[in-house]
Formats: structure tokens, C-alpha cells, sequence
């Protein structure tokens, strides 16, 4: 007898229906084709204990299951639960009637319980553009697919009630949740908070900036400054997330497996802060089993880069593509995947080994050669690439003991909301255009004309600091944000001052 019926596997962050075809004639033996990976070849063992636990009888007969298209290989474990309802069906053990208007996903214990996979917000989406009528998958699986409207998600605990549900034995209720309430809801709520940061004004000001307009940041400082403690506030200042960002930041969090069991929609911005020892595959993704990188997971949030000199150059250079592209193209011998990759760089450095370099109060212990050398660790591509250069000096003693109420980030985040508000208003006609970070040549020739004085006035700064054509557009990108935080339709020299005021490490004399 043969059946068939749906699965979905993942290709990059998207998914892909695969058919699971059941044949049963005679002779003996079980074959499992259409390049499947040694985690599902290891699936017949645990369907068999499946059964056994959960009162069905694997065929004694010539099993032959395909999954097709044959030409895709298979990978994971979610195969498992829809090869065991094809060969019920195949076998006579449960209807066949339902099986076209459903995708199966799940990982089968072997007690026949329903265990939780990967991706099951993308398979939802795809499910759902395929026509379908729903999608049967484990129960912590079922709040993050439902976030899918207009799909009937069915979550399971056992192979035993998937068969009852399909036989019609026993109706499950589909899972529901509301996505715009759970924005609202917890959109806005970060344990920090800027008021709990003393002093620093020139900083936060710096990266409310960078909060408003999109734009990369490093922070260069000594020890104890108060660099981390920034950069972790950062999220706390941004919008909140739409419905749009919230489901793509969930899928590619899905697909890494990132996503706890009673969680839905991502309704805070990321914050990703890899360790310096961190390789090239997990910062950018890829692998064996292709699977998002950690730029990847920063996808409309923060990408935070703590010790930047301390990571691995070559590790740094990858780095260059997808902050200007915004997406990370992994390609391989078997393989290209594309994820997206439209994060906030917010990074933070030591001036030199010590870390006193320039110290107010404190004698540093490097030669000039020794800061120079613990300086080149960062490439000038990647620092022409970081908008903004902010300077981290200590915290003074009154400041950390002062009694004065610090700004809170929701007055902050208002300010940034404004701002952007102007840009989406500004970039309405330009598809895949939010900030002035992403604007192209074209664009700042025709939403950034300077006056005679900021012309001037930029003109005279490029000169003396040799400052390169990139460093040019990112220092008119800031300044724009900087007008639009003004509330000014024109960029004035003011506004350019202080954008020129946000390149440091540009300047020959840095740190004398």
C-alpha cells in the first residue's frame, strides 16, 4: 500500500515541503531514501521503540520510505514523526483521509512521546503560503507557530495522539495567541536602564544618536569607565520592534533553536555579546549544518563587541560585508544560504594592553610602539565602517555619589522614536530603506544637501584629519540624524561639528 504525506525541512532560514512517501509490497526489510543524514537514518530505531511503547506493530513486510524531492538532504530529527504516521497509515493503523491537508514535524522519544524541533515558525509560514490547512507539531512547539494567522496549529504530546487526532478520536483545539498584546505587552521592558548609569552624558548622547539614525559605535575607554555597562542599555533606548521585525527576528532565532518552549513572537530587540575567543562560522554562521551566526541572531538589535582588539583579526574582517549589505551570504562546496544581518554594531576597546592609555589620573605602562601595535589589531576598513568614535572617559567620585535622577531610557526612547518616525516618513518610497544608516550615495545627494557653511566646514575637516570617502558619508549620515533629532528640515554646521566630533580614532593626535 502506498501513502504519502508532508513534512518541511530548512534551507537557511526558510523551509521547504518535502513529501514523505510510504510504500509496502512484498519481501522484508525497512529502506529510508532521498539523502537522509545519519540523524534521520537513526529514526527507524526510535520509531520502532516508539510503537512498542505506544501499542502500534511496525510491518514485517518490505518498507521502502522516500522523502522528496530526493536530490535535498534531509538533516535533523524532526523527520521522525511523520515517516511513523505514514507507515501507520501505510499499515492500516490509522485513516489516510487527513494526512494531505496537514504538515508533520517532530522528534519521537521512545516511550512515543512528542519532543520539540527547530524552525517551526518558518515551517508554519510556509505551510500556510502551500495551502494547507494546519500543521502537526510537538506542544512546545505550538504558541511559536501560532503566531502564523490563519493556520490551524495543532500541537502534540504523544505519537499515540497524533493518531487519535487524525483517526478523529479525539479533536485538539488549535493554538492561538495574539501577537499584537504580547508586543504591547513586554515590547518596552528591559531590566536596564539608563537611569542606572552615573555621569557619561557626552556618551549617552552619542548612542541615543546612534539609537536614532542606526548607526555602528565604538566606544574606546579604560577599564571601569563604563563602556559594557552602556552598550548592554543600548536595546533599552531603541523602538520598539514592529510585527514585521518581531517575526523575522523569531524565525531566525527558531532556526537556531534559540527559542524556549513557552515562547511565541520575540517582542525585544536582540542583544548578542560573543566572546573574543569567538570563530569566523559562529560569528557569521554556517557550518556542517548550516545554522544562523551570531550576527545573524543580532538581526534587528545589537550586536555588542566587547574588547574589540582582542578578537582575532581575521575573525573582524568578516565583519566588513554585512555591515554595509546588511545580509551574510555563507556559500560552500554543498551549499548557499543567505541571512539577514541589519544589526547595530556597538563595540568597546582598551586604548592599549594596559588599558591606561590617555588615563586622567592613572600612568600608563605601554611603549607608544605597544599602543600603536594593540591599535592596529583593528583594520582602518573595519573602523571607516563604525560611524561613530566615542571617547569613554572615567566616572569622577561626585558623579557616582550625586543624588540627582538620572534620565530614564523610556524619555530617551521617545526622543529616538520621534527621529525615526521622521526617517520612515523621509524613506517611504525607498523598499528595504528604515535609517539614515542605509542610505546609499544616491540617496544622501538627494536627502542631505549641506549648505555653503557645512560644506566648508566638512571640506576643512577632511583635509586636516585625511579623512576617506566612506568617513565622508558617515559623517554626513550622522549629521542628518542629528538634524532630524533637532526637528531640522536643513543639516547646519553645528550639526555637522558634532558628527565630526564622533571620529576620534580618525585624527592623527588621538589620545595625546
Amino acid at each position: 500500500m502506498f501513502v504519502k504525506c508532508y513534512t518541511s525541512t530548512l534551507v537557511g532560514i526558510e523551509a521547504m515541503t518535502v513529501a514523505v512517501e510510504a510504500n509496502i509490497s512484498s519481501g522484508i526489510g525497512m529502506y529510508l531514501v532521498g539523502l537522509p543524514d545519519n540523524a534521520v537514518k537513526e529514526s527507524q530505531e526510535r520509531i520502532r521503540s516508539a510503537f512498542d511503547n505506544s501499542g502500534f506493530r511496525m510491518t514485517g513486510r518490505r518498507l521502502v520510505v522516500n522523502l522528496a524531492p530526493a536530490d535535498l538532504r534531509k538533516e535533523g530529527s524532526s523527520y521522525d514523526l511523520p515517516i511513523a504516521i505514514a507507515i501507520l497509515a501505510a499499515t492500516g493503523q490509522t485513516p489516510d483521509e487527513r494526512l494531505p491537508n496537514y504538515v508533520i514535524m517532530g522528534e519521537l522519544s521512545l516511550d512515543g512521546s512528542v519532543m520539540p524541533v527547530r524552525g517551526a515558525l518558518p515551517v508554519a509560514i510556509k505551510t500556510k503560503a502551500e495551502g494547507f490547512a494546519g500543521v502537526i507539531l510537538p506542544v512546545q512547539n505550538a504558541c511559536e507557530a501560532a503566531v502564523v494567522e490563519g493556520l490551524d496549529v495543532i500541537g502534540v504530546e504523544s505519537l499515540k495522539q497524533t493518531v487519535e487526532f487524525l483517526s478523529g478520536l479525539a479533536p485538539i483545539e488549535p493554538a492561538s495567541v495574539e501577537p499584537d498584546e504580547g508586543l504591547s505587552a513586554s515590547g518596552n521592558r528591559y531590566e536596564e536602564d539608563f537611569g542606572d548609569v552615573r555621569g557619561q552624558a557626552h556618551v549617552k548622547r552619542a548612542l541615543e544618536i546612534a539609537a536614532a539614525g542606526g548607526h555602528n559605535v565604538i566606544m574606546i575607554g579604560s577599564p571601569g569607565s563604563g563602556k559594557t555597562m552602556l552598550a548592554r542599555r543600548v536595546p533599552s533606548i531603541m523602538p520598539p520592534l514592529s510585527l514585521e521585525e518581531a517575526l523575522e527576528t523569531t524565525k531566525i532565532h527558531s532556526v537556531a533553536g534559540k527559542l524556549g518552549s513557552e515562547n511565541g513572537l520575540l517582542t525585544r530587540r536582540p542583544f548578542r555579546a560573543p566572546h573574543h575567543l569567538t570563530s569566523q562560522v559562529a560569528l557569521v554562521g554556517g557550518g556542517s549544518n548550516p545554522q544562523p551566526g551570531e550576527i545573524s541572531l543580532a538581526h534587528n538589535g545589537v550586536l555588542f563587541l566587547d574588547e574589540l582588539a582582542e578578537f582575532g583579526r581575521s575573525v573582524l574582517e568578516v565583519l566588513r560585508q554585512p555591515l554595509e549589505d546588511k545580509r551574510i551570504t555563507v556559500s560552500r562546496a554543498k551549499y548557499t544560504v543567505e541571512y539577514p544581518a541589519n544589526f547595530t554594531l556597538v563595540a568597546s576597546t582598551n586604548p592599549c594592553p594596559c588599558g591606561y592609555y590617555n588615563h586622567p589620573t592613572k600612568e600608563c605602562a605601554c611603549t607608544p610602539a605597544a599602543v600603536t601595535r594593540y591599535m592596529n589589531r583593528i583594520s582602518g576598513p573595519l573602523l571607516d565602517r563604525i560611524d561613530m568614535h566615542i571617547e569613554v572617559t572615567p566616572v569622577t567620585f561626585n558623579e557616582m555619589s550625586g543624588e540627582s535622577a538620572e534620565e530614564r531610557s523610556e524619555a530617551v526612547r521617545e526622543r529616538v522614536v520621534s527621529a525615526r518616525a521622521v526617517q520612515r516618513e523621509r524613506f517611504a518610497d525607498c523598499p528595504g530603506i528604515h535609517t539614515n544608516a542605509m542610505m546609499n550615495s544616491k540617496m544622501l545627494r538627494e536627502y542631505c544637501p549641506l549648505t555653503p557653511e557645512s560644506s566648508a566646514m566638512l571640506e576643512k575637516a577632511m583635509t586636516r584629519l585625511d579623512l576617506s570617502a566612506r568617513a565622508y558619508d558617515r559623517i554626513i549620515k550622522v549629521a542628518r540624524t542629528i538634524a532630524d533629532m533637532a526637528a531640522a528640515a536643513d543639516i547646519a554646521p553645528a550639526h555637522i561639528a558634532e558628527a565630526i566630533n564622533y571620529r576620534s580614532l580618525d585624527r592623527e593626535s588621538w589620545g595625546r
